[in-house]
């Protein structure tokens, strides 16, 4: 079988205790600051970026940052450099529907088959972003360890990446509806004072608020009761747990979801600077495999909103 390399943007989010453990390499992305620098970044806080210093600079001015994704040339190269080591490429990207992050690679990887016309490169497209992307990125890794092959491992990706559920809220909606990254916003735009706007993942690789929860008490309930529905063998997962300065919220939910499901792990993770740019503070949402998600959203909107007026 012949040796192949699993390659992500940097919107995956995977630290490198994530990237070392699975054997995904993870392509920088770019970001321009307010004060008119650019770096290149990837799902680590540095000397340059921590947490606390991102995120408050982010809500100071959240229109001075712009990201922008590994470019064709950089893409190109890292695909370059595997093939000419002998191996295949398989490289996934951010949505198409959030990022032209997907039109990048597909670009470049046409410049190597150009140089190395027998180049075994296959893109594959999220349709997720950050831990929801990063997690299907984590599952490609551990199929890779089994011994899946190249071909293996991409038809089940294609196959399963609508079984990647996201259940969570995100306390602002203005930084994701400002930036087009979420569907039917206008509703439910801005900051809404105690009110928790639960999102998930649509067939079309964007966010849909799917309702709105009276509180945090009332949506961490519902969550619950919208994981059981939709997820599947719970208790084999590993379960990501994204937080965007809401560390506190994200640890109660990650005590919920051990208490409720026992699942193999539960890991709270950080959302870095590519896509935190453009998620914002206020994010607090789980990742894990369940049932595939409907086009439309409609059992999955049916589900939530039982589950909300519950008595």
């Amino acid at each position: 079988m012949k040796e192949y390399v699993i390659m992500a943007d940097s919107t995956c989010d995977l630290t490198k205790e994530y990237r070392e453990k699975y054997g995904i390499t993870v392509l920088a992305g770019h970001v321009n600051t307010p004060d008119g620098k650019e770096y290149d970044v990837m799902p680590d806080w540095d000397e340059n970026f921590t947490q606390q210093s991102f995120y408050s600079a982010l809500k100071k001015n959240p229109a001075g940052f712009q990201t922008a994704p590994p470019s064709v040339g950089e893409c190109a190269a890292a695909m370059e450099e595997a093939v000419k080591a002998g191996k295949g490429v398989i490289m996934l990207t951010i949505s198409s529907g959030m990022s032209g992050a997907f039109s990048f690679a597909n670009n470049g990887a046409k410049m190597v088959k150009e140089k190395y016309p027998d180049a075994e490169i296959a893109l594959v497209d999220s349709l997720r972003f950050g831990p929801g992307f990063g997690l299907m990125c984590c599952y490609a890794g551990m199929l890779q360890k089994e011994g899946k092959s190249m071909e293996e491992v991409v038809a089940w990706l294609e196959e399963n990446k609508n079984r990647f559920h996201q259940a969570g809220w995100l306390d602002d909606l203005s930084f994701v509806a400002k930036k087009g990254r979420l569907t039917h916003a206008k509703a439910f735009f801005g900051t809404l004072a105690g009110v928790k706007p639960i999102g998930e993942f649509d067939y079309n690789g964007m966010t849909t608020v799917l309702a709105k929860a009276a509180g945090a008490k009332a949506a961490y309930a519902a969550l619950l009761v919208y994981i059981e529905k939709t997820g599947e063998n719970l208790e084999d997962q590993v379960i990501f747990i994204a937080q965007t300065d809401r560390m506190k919220q994200a640890e109660m939910y990650k005590q919920m979801l051990i208490d409720k499901f026992h699942p193999k792990a539960v890991e709270i993770v950080d959302v870095h600077i590519s896509c935190g740019v453009n998620v914002g503070p206020g994010l607090m949402a789980a990742y894990y495999m369940g049932r595939p998600i409907t086009h439309g959203l409609e059992e999955e909107k049916a589900i939530l909103e039982a589950a909300l007026n519950k008595k």
